[in-house]
């Protein structure tokens, strides 16, 4: 097996009969209860849950993903494979999920491409059966902690432009109509951080048969040069609470970009802060 993080479902299928594995469902339960990959266990919320940076908001979540994740089975030894229905229906959470273990320093991490659409579109075997894993003591890394940015950091890259803070948000966003892909008063204030770049997500994707595919790595890299990225360039991501901005993550570090991070409490704790500045209106 290559070290490549995405997956193609046939691949997955070989993959599943050779290595130890707990394939991670991240829809919601009603999908994941009408049909899916067989062992796969259920865990929404690494969709739903909303980070925030401070201290005891990290904290908190490093906690409850290590307990979910050791529930789960994942012990160190067992190669984590997170998928969502495709690469643009969940807003990217099984990126969110890839990023989540990565930042806790799980050393074995994949994302099935194409999500259970693709699974379903290759004839592969769907379940409706319950899974009840073996909990294993998940092994809490800080190999990670450095791929998560908080307030103080995106404060300190607003005062240089050697990093690109790029915002992956839809456009109704990043043009300060709406707050969130909840609606558009879901956070207080509407716009942008300043001084960030613009690459909506859906540009890290193309259709195809069987559904969104992230782009190939030539392709991920004339997106990044359109807004001044290259391969050697600090990249800090930040979309609404991790998701989209995970699904770009995995992405640029798949078409080689080095140093890329994600502000994770992103536009709903930034915006939250009436001290935090931002750019508001038209971005033009």
């Amino acid at each position: 097996m290559t070290d490549k993080s995405l997956l193609s479902p046939e691949e997955l299928a070989e993959f599943m009969k050779s290595e130890p594995c707990v394939i991670i469902d991240t829809r919601d339960p009603e999908s994941y209860a009408a049909g899916h990959i067989p062992g796969a266990v259920d865990m929404h919320d690494i969709f739903t849950y909303l980070a925030t940076s401070s201290a005891d908001g990290v904290a908190e979540l490093r906690h409850k993903f290590a307990e979910e994740f050791g529930a789960a089975g994942l012990s160190g030894e067992e190669t984590a494979v997170i998928y969502e229905q495709s690469m643009a229906t969940g807003f990217g959470q099984s990126c969110r999920g890839y990023f989540l273990l990565q930042y806790l320093g799980y050393p074995k991490v994949k994302v099935l491409h194409g999500g259970f659409a693709a699974w379903e579109a290759a004839g592969l075997p769907v379940s409706a059966d319950a899974v009840a894993p073996t909990p294993k003591t998940f092994p809490v890394s800080e190999t990670g902690a450095d791929l998560m940015l908080d307030v103080a950091d995106m404060m300190d890259a607003i005062k240089t432009d050697d990093i690109v803070k790029l915002d992956v948000r839809d456009i109704d966003e990043w043009i300060a109509e709406s707050s969130s892909p909840y609606g558009k008063d879901f956070c207080p204030r509407k716009g942008r951080i300043p001084g960030a770049k613009w690459i909506e997500w859906y540009r890290m994707m193309k259709p195809t048969a069987t559904g969104p595919m992230i782009k190939s790595k030539p392709e991920i890299l004339a997106e990044c040069a359109s807004v001044g990225i290259t391969p050697e360039t600090p990249v800090y991501l930040y979309c609404f609470k991790g998701a989209r901005a995970s699904n770009t993550y995995l992405a640029l570090k798949e078409a080689g970009v080095k140093d890329v991070k994600i502000y994770f409490g992103s536009w709903n704790e930034w915006s939250r802060d009436p001290e935090l500045p931002i750019e508001e209106g038209l971005p033009y």
